[in-house]
């Protein structure tokens, strides 16, 4: 049976909202600094995407800009993903993630999703089993939650994925 792995990624830290719109915030100094930690982690833990769907909102393209550049570097011959940019990972929330992954190719064995909380944290909260122990805490900036399944893209549903890692990057 083919693994499949999703993480999640909540972007890293950007700028306070103030004047410029939020959808334009861009990242802090050590929003970038904690982008590259977070690609230097997946690549550490051999966590290479084949698909990235990404928020369009200035601050996760940086945050994945951040990440490709870290994958990158650690290991260059290593094929680049392929990328979504999807506005509905910004206006949406957990359903409409939830209906992204469904529709990834089978063939496709790890999706790295980079959006905003509280969706990102939701998502990851959602796809665990219930347990009734477990402790449901949201991603921070930088934040990851991986899952995995034996389950087909198109079976993603609640309670299908459960979480086997956790990580925060700080650069």
């Amino acid at each position: 049976m083919t693994v499949r792995t999703l993480v999640l990624l909540r972007h890293a830290k950007a700028e306070t909202p103030g004047e410029v719109p939020d959808f334009e915030r861009q990242l802090t100094q050590a929003g970038s600094a904690n982008a590259d930690a977070a690609g230097a982690w997946l690549a550490d833990e051999r966590l290479r995407p084949g698909l990235v769907i990404c928020s369009t909102a200035t601050r996760t393209r940086q945050t994945w800009h951040g990440v490709a550049v870290a994958l990158a570097q650690a290991d260059r011959d290593a094929q680049s993903p392929e990328v979504h940019y999807e506005r509905s990972l910004y206006y949406g929330g957990r359903t409409e993630v939830i209906d992204l992954l469904r529709a990834v190719p089978d063939e496709v064995h790890t999706v790295l999703v980079i959006g905003h909380n509280p969706t990102m944290s939701d998502v990851s909260i959602l796809l665990r089993p219930y347990d009734g122990a477990a402790v449901l805490e949201g991603l921070k900036t930088s934040g990851m939650a991986v899952h995995r399944t034996e389950a087909p893209w198109s079976q993603t549903e609640p309670g299908s994925m459960p979480l086997v890692l956790t990580h925060t990057a700080r650069g």
